[in-house]
């Protein structure tokens, strides 16, 4: 006991003295607080440009093996012409479809524009469906005496219609942008692989090139799956089209094929498209359409999706929709997009890391929840 403290007083104990928080400290605090704030408004202004790095990456990580397939087998190691080629492949296919929408719909259009004077005329005259229609609803009539306000609201239309081009211009300069950024991630993407692994440890190469081969092999299934999907959805569509006459057939089957590819609700846009262009035909064509979208959604989502998907992505239906859900909050359509193949590299990540932390690191890639090695799962 202390010769200080008075008897029968226990002493206590002694506080320490708080020490200064070094400025040092503070000012890293605010610097690493300042340099994420600003990290984050460079995201928010270059949103659509990482947008359109983000889907290049897609692409680039889809088509990777295609162009290593040509390399081996065509052009003998030669990988600038090996990715060429692939890329002259897409291109060719791409527009090939932008022909097949742009040309009947330009038939059609020059078509309407020779037919158009005679249906005003018709319409003015009452005659025809639109002129009986019109007369019926008295819409004529309504034209007449709300001249003013429709030529004050034809008025306003310049600008949406400047933004509408707007649109048109910045959707085919991103484009172009996601074609050539993809290309160069093909075309560059051995060096790249090689030099990050060069960055890391020799021990954790085979780990860290076993889980992105996973990731990549996700990518290309989804990818080669929802094609498949699609490509059945559109030939089951142009044969029920075909079959009970309605016109452009091949064109609203296609299409519903590519509308088919946007999870949740792209089958259900080319449904409705699908259903009024047979409605425009007859009411029985409509109804026997509806029916057949009706029974084949059902089979799509219990028989299609599950024995495609899970034999390449390797997620169950729980965490598809979770994850498609997620992304659509987040990031719209594109989210839509990636909401799956993000999901199953998530979860290869996540499986790597608990087996490395159990201490049964791979010795081969695997794909799935089952740990299915590659050589096998073909």
């Amino acid at each position: 006991m202390n010769e200080s403290t008075p008897p029968g007083v226990v002493p206590r104990a002694r506080t320490r003295e708080r020490q200064p928080v070094p400025v040092r400290t503070i000012a890293a605090t605010i610097g690493m607080v300042l340099a994420a704030y600003l990290l984050l408004q460079i995201a928010h202004d270059t949103r659509r440009v990482l947008t359109w790095i983000i889907i290049a990456a897609f692409f680039a990580v889809a088509l990777y093996p295609v162009a290593g397939w040509v390399e081996r087998k065509v052009t003998r190691g030669r990988r600038s012409l090996a990715t060429l080629l692939v890329f002259l492949v897409v291109l060719a296919v791409f527009l090939g479809l932008v022909a097949a929408f742009t040309v009947p719909l330009a038939r059609e259009g020059t078509r309407f524009a020779d037919q158009l004077p005679d249906l005003i005329d018709d319409a003015r005259a009452g005659r025809g469906p639109l002129g009986h229609l019109l007369q019926q609803t008295h819409a004529l009539q309504y034209v007449q005496d709300h001249q003013d306000q429709i030529k004050a609201s034809a008025s306003g239309l310049t600008t949406p219609a400047t933004g509408v081009l707007r649109g048109i211009a910045t959707g085919i300069a991103g484009t172009v942008t996601i074609f050539v950024l993809a290309y160069l991630m093909v075309l560059e993407g051995p060096k790249v692989v090689a030099g990050t692994l060069a960055l890391l440890d020799p021990r954790v190469q085979p780990r860290v090139r076993a889980v992105a081969s996973d990731c990549a092999r996700s990518v290309t299934g989804y990818l080669s799956g929802n094609l498949l999907i699609s490509v059945i959805c559109g030939v089951l569509t142009f044969i029920v089209l075909t079959a009970f006459g309605v016109p452009f057939a091949g064109l609203i089957a296609l299409f519903v094929a590519l509308a088919d590819l946007i999870p949740l609700v792209g089958a259900t846009l080319g449904a409705i498209v699908a259903a009024v262009a047979a409605l425009a035909h007859s009411v029985p064509a409509a109804i026997a359409v509806i029916v057949f979208f009706v029974i084949y959604q059902q089979l799509e989502n219990h028989l299609l999706q599950p024995l495609i998907l899970s034999r390449t992505v390797k997620l169950n239906p729980l965490t598809v929709l979770v994850a498609i859900l997620v992304a659509v909050e987040l990031a719209g359509v594109l989210g839509a997009f990636l909401a799956i193949p993000v999901a199953s590299m998530i979860q290869v990540i996540a499986r790597d890391l608990w087996d490395n932390r159990h201490g049964t690191v791979k010795e081969e890639p695997t794909v799935g929840e089952d740990m299915e090695p590659v050589s096998s799962s073909g």
